[in-house]
């Protein structure tokens, strides 16, 4: 480690310069001899440095942007070569040289920081052995060596000999204990950074070796600091937890506020801004803007959530513009509200086709059907108690065990009276 961060060395006098600054600020309200005037000049240094990286990392943003784009191709590529994986990468490298993306865009930043990490080790990693570096003179050396955070000097280390600690006039147990809950903190935060990426911004239609690369590369950081950062001073513990934070609000920020198309993200983000705009019938910032100008634009490309959130708004009475504005849809809602009168009419038209035909009395009397009547109709229409006059005739006694025939009643067919018959 010390041997990587002299190369860094000619950047040593900038950083230090950066933290006396800092520190007289901080001395002036804390004491300069304390751990909190130091620590957070460190933390300052952190986010100088990141706002410093804010350019560059809406260039990553971008780069991302470019990458998602060429989901459609990827997937076209992977299932032309499903079986063969060698073609297939050749295919993607291919595609990345002709859009001119980079799929290695989210490293961007960490390599940006590496040169301040390191110049900072070398900073620290003097103040422990007590040599004069950059600007920081004798009495910054000897302020900063009786500085401790929690107990823990600022140039400790986890494995640090109990005679060094000693000489730095702290517990070997206190340093220990200290920089064990920072290599735990800054393993974690560094694991959640990266499974939240992983889980709620990525478009999972599409599988490229660059996600890949990325689940592998979340497994693979946080155990990485982790056996590093037993050999990292107290000083640069601070500065690599205050970074891994910075970027895990930086990431929750952008998926809230900017989310990858096609992710879980999106999902969320596209249906909370379906209530504001349904609700107030309009966009409220730029940046709702411009991811609705490029819902618009993208046609029938739109993936699922897309095509949702349009779906609403065209059911709230809204269109989407192409230069990412809502407007009413007069056309629209009129258009709707005649689809719902005629499917009413229509509705309304089936249910009367649908009620049987009554039949006069004369028909009921007679016992008569019509040609192409329903007999289930006639059974049902005709009255229960209803007989010809003639079955009202006194019957010959003993007819008890003739057939139903012989009462007035014929089988099959239409009802006649019975005549009389004759003793």
């Amino acid at each position: 480690m010390d041997t990587i961060a002299s190369l860094f060395s000619f950047i040593t006098w900038p950083v230090s310069w950066v933290i006396v600054q800092f520190h007289t600020v901080y001395g002036a309200i804390f004491g300069p001899d304390t751990g909190w005037a130091w620590g957070l000049s460190i933390v300052s240094l952190v986010i100088l440095i990141r706002i410093c990286l804010i350019p560059l990392f809406v260039k990553q943003i971008k780069a991302t942007r470019a990458m998602q784009t060429l989901q459609p191709e990827m997937k076209k590529i992977q299932e032309r070569y499903k079986n063969d994986r060698q073609r297939q990468s050749e295919e993607m490298m291919k595609l990345y040289k002709e859009s001119g993306t980079n799929p290695l865009s989210s490293c961007l930043p960490i390599l940006a920081q590496s040169p301040f990490f390191f110049a900072l080790y070398h900073v620290l990693a003097g103040i422990a052995s007590g040599k004069k570096i950059g600007v920081i003179d004798a009495d910054l050396l000897e302020s900063a060596r009786n500085a401790h955070i929690f107990g823990a000097p600022l140039a400790a280390k986890f494995f640090s000999s109990d005679s060094q600690v000693s000489a730095l006039h702290a517990s070997l147990t206190d340093v220990r204990i200290v920089t064990a809950i920072m290599i735990v903190l800054m393993s974690a935060s560094q694991f959640y950074t990266q499974r939240q990426l992983m889980t709620k911004n990525v478009d999972t239609t599409v599988k490229t070796p660059f996600m890949q690369q990325q689940k592998m590369l979340m497994y693979v950081f946080p155990i990485m600091f982790a056996v590093l950062g037993v050999n990292f001073p107290v000083g640069v513990l601070i500065y690599w937890l205050t970074t891994n934070v910075w970027t895990m609000g930086q990431q929750m920020y952008v998926i809230h506020n900017n989310p990858t198309p096609g992710s879980k993200a999106q999902a969320a983000y596209l249906e909370r801004l379906t209530k504001h705009v349904t609700q107030h019938g309009k966009i409220r910032r730029r940046s709702e803007k411009a991811i609705v100008k490029a819902i618009v634009a993208k046609g029938r490309d739109r993936n699922e959530f897309e095509r949702k959130f349009v779906n609403a708004l065209n059911k709230a009475g809204l269109a989407a513009q192409a230069d990412g504005t809502v407007t009413k849809s007069a056309a629209q809602a009129a258009a709707q509200t005649e689809d719902g009168a005629a499917a009413g009419t229509d509705s309304a038209t089936a249910a009367r086709r649908q009620q049987p035909k009554r039949q006069s009395k004369s028909q009921r009397q007679s016992g008569g059907t019509k040609t192409g009547d329903s007999p289930s109709l006639e059974k049902s229409d005709a009255p229960q108690d209803a007989k010809p006059a003639a079955a009202k005739q006194p019957q010959k006694s003993g007819s008890g065990t003739r057939s139903k025939a012989q009462s007035g009643q014929r089988k099959g067919g239409p009802q006649r009276p019975k005549s009389p018959s004759k003793k």
